[in-house]
């Protein structure tokens, strides 16, 4: 029970679960009263063929909950909860691999269908079947272990915070798409009144600062800081995590070596965003939302954002065991589970495996340099020995990043980008090109590391370089 006896867990958990579920009952209740009141085009829902009142189905539902949070007072026997054949077999079939297919098909299935998911009703019935998986979930002792840590709390909440947000702006662009469709005028047109700084906007940000502020004092008292004892060399936690909006550049260091996971990549994300007002060539969009008249830019965005940062940041979060081994969302971390890898270089697949040689030596080019003053063939020897590896022992690596990187820009420009290029010209088309090559290098490398156990593409540990 990490660190507590049963019958601690289980008032524990009660003491959570039981506000929570009245909280829950209280919203759907709020809803039900607004539906009941204040008419609308979604005031009914079809139940096996019926036409039901919405404030009546969310009335029930909060009678439901509110009967969760009566047997939640009743021990463990009592708790509903998940069942366990539930939690093994998602214990035993999640993997990285499983997690981000899952996660790219859920993200694809929302966008294909966002003018279904928008729908107020089919929007509060995902959002209850979240905050009930939640509830439901938090019965067992390695979920509630790892959700209810007080350092990870905060990114739950942002989870469903991100989750409400994303389907906010999306429910507004796919309205405004309807209306331009209609050829009507996008909601920000609508509402084009003059908006003072005082005492508007300052006025409602002096309300938001202070029911923050009061909100952080509540959490304070209820939440024990996580403090733990003091650093020290010689005893290190396990995991040893970054903080939370850095564990996406920590899980890029399973695919990456530390200068491109650590440096270059973050770099590069800084300079992509600073460079998209440069590369964006299309103006429309701008102060309104619309997904149909900038696809591009917001499958890109999404892709981006939600898959390569915010997915990464929750699995390094609540997958992420010791001795970084991938853990299911109700396994217990055990820091004795050690994973067996077998991670082999692409020269080693090409060489060894597939034609059945060792390695190729470097070349000597000693006397090359020869005839050179000696401070000048001190600075090239290490530049020369660098260019004879990659040519030799990393040949297929070099060619292959060579391809992709220098052949396939002009490729794209000449098939599915032409339009691009032809609108936007050389330069800013390479750099929009390089960005989203770059982008693509992440979730091609974790393919390569997860099907073929493919570690680096060209391999250069005597001069710190490897990609």
């Amino acid at each position: 029970m990490h660190g507590l006896s049963p019958q601690q867990f289980t008032e524990t958990v009660s003491s959570f679960l039981v506000p929570y579920y009245v909280s829950l009952a209280v919203m759907n209740g709020i809803a039900a009263l607004w539906l009941w009141k204040v008419p609308k085009p979604t005031s009914t829902i079809r139940l096996f063929g019926m036409a039901v009142p919405s404030s009546l189905v969310w009335a029930a539902v909060a009678v439901g909950y509110l009967v969760l949070a009566a047997f939640s007072l009743g021990g463990q026997s009592l708790m509903p909860q998940v069942p366990q054949a539930f939690r093994t077999a998602v214990n035993e079939r999640t993997g990285p691999v499983i997690y981000t297919v899952g996660t790219t098909v859920l993200l694809v299935v929302l966008y294909l269908f966002r003018a279904w998911f928008v729908k107020p009703t089919v929007a509060w019935t995902v959002w209850n079947l979240m905050l009930l998986f939640l509830g439901l979930s938090m019965p067992d002792p390695n979920f509630f272990a790892i959700v209810a840590k007080p350092d990870n709390v905060p990114i739950v909440a942002l989870v469903f915070l991100l989750a409400f947000f994303t389907w906010l702006a999306t429910e507004r662009a796919v309205e405004n798409d309807r209306r331009m469709d209609a050829g009507e005028p996008p909601l920000e047109k609508l509402d084009d009144e003059k908006v003072l700084v005082w005492p508007d906007l300052v006025y409602i940000e002096l309300i938001c600062m202070v029911a923050l502020t009061a909100l952080l004092f509540f959490w304070a008292m209820w939440l024990q800081a996580p403090l733990e004892e003091p650093a020290s060399s010689v005893k290190t936690p396990n995991p040893s995590k970054a903080p939370w909006y850095f564990l996406g550049l920590q899980e890029m260091l399973v695919y990456y070596d530390p200068w491109m996971a650590g440096v270059v990549l973050p770099s590069l994300i800084i300079v992509g965003l600073m460079a998209i007002p440069y590369i964006d060539f299309n103006k429309l969009g701008n102060g309104y939302y619309t997904i149909k008249q900038r696809k591009f830019a917001y499958i890109v965005f999404q892709l981006g954002f939600l898959e390569l940062w915010v997915t990464l940041i929750v699995l390094g979060t609540l997958l992420r065991g010791p001795n970084w081994n991938f853990f299911g969302p109700y396994e217990y971390w055990d820091a004795h589970k050690v994973e067996a890898l077998n991670n082999v270089n692409l020269s080693e697949y090409f060489w060894q495996w597939w034609l059945g040689k060792s390695l190729p030596a470097v070349p000597k080019l000693e006397w090359m340099l020869t005839a050179l003053p000696t401070w000048i063939s001190g600075w090239l020897q290490p530049m020369s020995q660098f260019v004879a590896i990659l040519f030799t022992r990393e040949l297929i690596g070099t060619l292959s990043l060579l391809f992709y990187f220098i052949a396939l820009p002009p490729l794209m420009a000449l098939t599915v980008f032409r339009k691009f290029y032809e609108r936007m010209g050389f330069i800013r088309y390479m750099v929009l090109a390089n960005l989203l090559l770059f982008m693509a290098s992440l979730p091609i490398k974790m393919i390569l590391r997860w099907s073929f156990n493919l570690k680096y593409l060209v391999s250069i540990p005597e001069y710190f370089f490897n990609f």
